[in-house]
């Protein structure tokens, strides 16, 4: 059950709507005694309303059913909402079951349901929505009395060839009185606490912490940091001060702060790790700046200011912790930065209501936090809240995650695992967060080199379940995607994929994606961004197109590459396809067909020829429960022929030989596929339709001022991104990617440079230090730098 994040109580704000002056989405409503919650494919939603309330159930992207089921004090009461219960609530039922829900949250709808003398099994719902219902489709209702509304959202394995995969739905409250003071809910607890307090607004706590328990900081209302202090307890009761300091842990982990993953610890002065951070919703804290002290607010003109630094000398007293005048500490959700001039610099935090930082003791610990009592400047955005601490048993294990947001007021998103993590793991510790994944860098016993020539010389495979999945049908489709792309795709045919730039109304490339065709109203496409969906439903609404369904089937379809000269031979008589559809080997470049492992009864599988290595390669989408066996098949099949796995590391060696773009290096929405080197996605002269960005891509192309050219760098010291590329003093380019290729045996790079310094064979210079004070020769040279006519891949 999603706990309710209730933030209607807005009478102490100076509201006017008419007039707003700023734009805070996630973490104010907009309206009084507005609410919004969102309910997950297999999940339920319990709210509480009251005698005039109205619930708003949303079927938001289309074609999803929802399960309405109402309670009262002496059981089901579906007449409160003015409805009749007509089926068995199917979500409800499953949840004994408990096979898509966190136990703490199953417990809490369980004993909901049994105060009210019922069992999961035997509630009855009402049911909204499904079939082919409209995205956008709203059913109101508003309360006679007060009850419990549970809101349960069916979930199901997608079929490959229906492409219906199920999607969220969103829950509107608008209550009756809508400025009843109402508490600020946190989220339920992960499990069972074992400490779970209150720290009020401007003090702090003192606690201690058994090694392996859980830390959870949770920032109650948004915008709120919380200074945090760990200290070795044993090394305090031996009379030594252990803490944790910044300036060891940034030497160690290479990064501003520790975050989850491999370089996730934080260190005392001896080198000795304290905490593990598991779990971060946020993404921006601080660690160089000391806890508020009363020097700072003297400084300011505040003496006498309440600060973080008294507050902590007077918990840690107990421990024989000596007072301090100013005590380093990791600041939490306090959002601090370097400026281009070198400048400390903060601003209010990125935190909303509920975010939290979740840390493992790695000692047993003696710890202290606050809740920052900084009203005089932007670190608790002007106004300082409570913190909530709960403390969990190490009998308990959470999953190490960082938290994504698609827009600042979607739902958070925990880092995840993909359907090959058991098979990839076995193989590998080293993982990184991969746009809210976890994915190899490289693999123990091989290395990037090792997976690098593997590819080249006879097969690799690799994870890439993180590219996200959208599946556009219906009537308006390809009127929809004809628009949203630049490619032309009306005349892609069934089982043809066509690699295509999306660009906004500037020219800029919001991401670029594959796009297949699997029949006349039915498309995939595959970006990179879940923004890209967000986006495709905006343009839909805007052009008026209400009979397009985009539907999310990330999490329905993952996915793996099998890529190098043996890849044909490892999948020939591994894939088998039905009479209507190609056998594999008439599956030819940026083609696809759907099949089986083995047999008509084998594992379904969706087989295309495309690939981001250069090489011939194809890529296997798969339901993640059929995962493992995918793998195995692949696995067992290459082994003959020397298959092996293939992570980050290498692929990016690769990618770049082969001159293929990622986003946020090669391109954003401030530069046009001909500045990213793919302005061949853009066919301006025979698509005679419009298309976003249009306009702006004709007048860009007619007036180049960059272009993507690669770069060969003298000697053995390479090029990294942001490089700047200087023709005397003056910059006339800067690095995109650089990679040292093991093939052509030189540090490469690719470069957007200044048209008149991008002819080949022109004589350039990397900077690096300042620019200035160090030089790196450069020729600049065609792209791709392996294969320049891709006779490998077409092969």
């Amino acid at each position: 059950m999603t706990a309710p994040l209730d933030l209607s109580d807005l009478s102490s704000l100076p509201l006017d709507l008419a007039r707003p002056r700023l734009v805070q989405p996630g973490l104010l409503p907009v309206v009084p005694g507005h609410e919004r919650y969102w309910v997950r494919p297999g999940g339920v939603t319990a709210l509480e309303l009251e005698s005039g309330d109205e619930l708003t159930v949303v079927d938001r992207f289309g074609a999803q059913a929802a399960e309405l089921t109402v309670l009262g004090n002496g059981g089901e009461d579906f007449s409160a909402l003015g409805l009749r219960a007509d089926a068995p609530a199917t979500v409800l039922g499953s949840l004994t079951e408990g096979s898509a829900f966190d136990n703490e949250q199953v417990a809490r709808v369980v004993t909901a349901l049994a105060l009210r003398g019922l069992r999961p099994d035997a509630a009855h719902g009402v049911r909204l929505f499904g079939g082919w219902s409209p995205a956008g489709s709203r059913e109101t209702f508003t309360a006679q009395r007060p009850v419990t509304a549970v809101v349960g959202n069916p979930t199901w394995a997608m079929s490959l060839e229906e492409q219906n995969p199920p999607s969220d739905l969103m829950i509107e409250v608008q209550r009756a009185d809508p400025h009843r003071p109402r508490e600020i809910e946190l989220p339920p607890p992960l499990a069972e606490p074992v400490l779970d307090v209150r720290i009020d607004q401007s003090t702090a706590i003192g606690y201690e912490v058994k090694k392996g328990d859980y830390i959870q900081i949770i920032d109650v209302a948004g915008r709120q940091c919380s200074d945090f202090l760990a200290f070795d307890a044993r090394a305090l009761q031996e009379g030594r001060e252990l803490g944790l300091d910044a300036s060891t842990t940034r030497h160690i982990v290479g990064q501003a702060y520790a975050q989850p993953g491999l370089h996730g610890k934080f260190y005392n002065q001896d080198m000795d790790p304290l905490v593990s951070i598991i779990r971060d919703t946020v993404g921006r804290h601080d660690a160089f700046t000391p806890a508020c002290n009363a020097k700072y607010y003297e400084d300011f003109g505040y003496p006498g200011h309440v600060n973080c630094t008294d507050n902590f000398n007077g918990q840690l007293k107990r421990y024989a912790v000596a007072a301090r005048k100013s005590w380093p500490a990791l600041n939490l959700f306090y959002n601090t930065m370097f400026d281009e001039h070198n400048m400390l610099v903060f601003d209010e935090p990125w935190s909303r209501p509920g975010d939290y930082v979740m840390m493992q003791a790695q000692q047993d610990l003696v710890c202290a936090s606050s809740a920052c009592p900084d009203d005089i400047d932007p670190s608790n955005g002007w106004v300082p809240t409570d913190i909530h601490l709960r403390v969990y048993s190490s009998e308990r294990k959470f999953s190490m995650a960082i938290t994504h947001r698609t827009n600042p007021d979607s739902v958070p998103k925990l880092t995840r695992e993909t359907a090959f993590h058991e098979r990839t793991s076995a193989l590998t510790k080293q993982f990184t967060e991969y746009r809210n994944f976890w994915l190899p860098t490289h693999y123990d016993g091989y290395g990037p080199k090792a997976e690098y020539w593997a590819c080249r010389e006879t097969a690799a495979v690799m994870d890439l379940s993180p590219l996200r999945k959208f599946e556009v049908i219906g009537p308006d489709a390809e009127a929809l995607l004809q628009y949203c792309m630049t490619r032309n795709i009306r005349k892609l045919s069934e089982g043809q994929v066509v690699y295509t730039a999306i660009c906004n109304d500037t020219g800029g490339m919001i991401d670029d994606a594959t796009v297949f065709r699997c029949s006349d109203t039915n498309f995939r496409v595959i970006p990179g961004e879940d923004y890209t969906g967000e986006w495709m439903r905006q343009v839909a609404t805007e052009r008026g197109l209400d009979r397009v369904w985009i539907k999310d089937s990330t999490d329905q379809l993952h996915n793996i590459a099998v890529q190098g000269p043996a890849s044909r031979d490892i999948l020939r008589d591994l894939i088998w396809t039905p009479p209507h559809q190609p056998d594999f080997d008439a599956v030819t470049w940026f083609r696809f067909t759907i099949g089986r492992i083995g047999d008509h009864q084998g594992t379904p599988v969706i087989v295309s020829r495309t690939g981001y290595s250069g090489e011939l390669g194809y890529e296997l989408f798969c339901h993640p429960s059929h995962a493992n066996a995918v793998w195995d098949a692949v696995w067992e099949a290459g082994q003959p022929h020397g298959l092996t796995p293939l992570g980050l590391d290498a692929l990016d060696m690769l990618r770049i030989e082969s001159g293929l773009v990622f986003a946020g290096y090669d391109f954003d929405d401030q530069i046009d596929p001909f500045e990213a080197g793919v302005g061949f996605t853009v066919p301006l002269k025979t698509k005679e339709e419009d298309f976003s960005g249009r306009d702006s891509l004709l007048k860009r192309k007619e007036n180049p001022q960059r272009r993507m050219v690669g770069l060969e760098l003298a000697g053995n010291e390479p090029a990294g991104h942001g490089d700047t590329v200087h023709v005397g003093r003056f910059k006339v380019g800067v690095v995109t990617s650089a990679t040292r290729s093991p093939i052509l045996r030189k540090n490469i790079a690719l470069c957007r440079m200044m048209v008149e310094h991008a002819e080949i064979g022109a004589e350039v210079q990397v900077g690096k230090l300042d620019g200035q004070q160090k030089r790196i020769p450069a020729t600049v040279v065609a792209t791709p730098f392996y294969d320049p006519k891709k006779e490998k891949p077409r092969s």
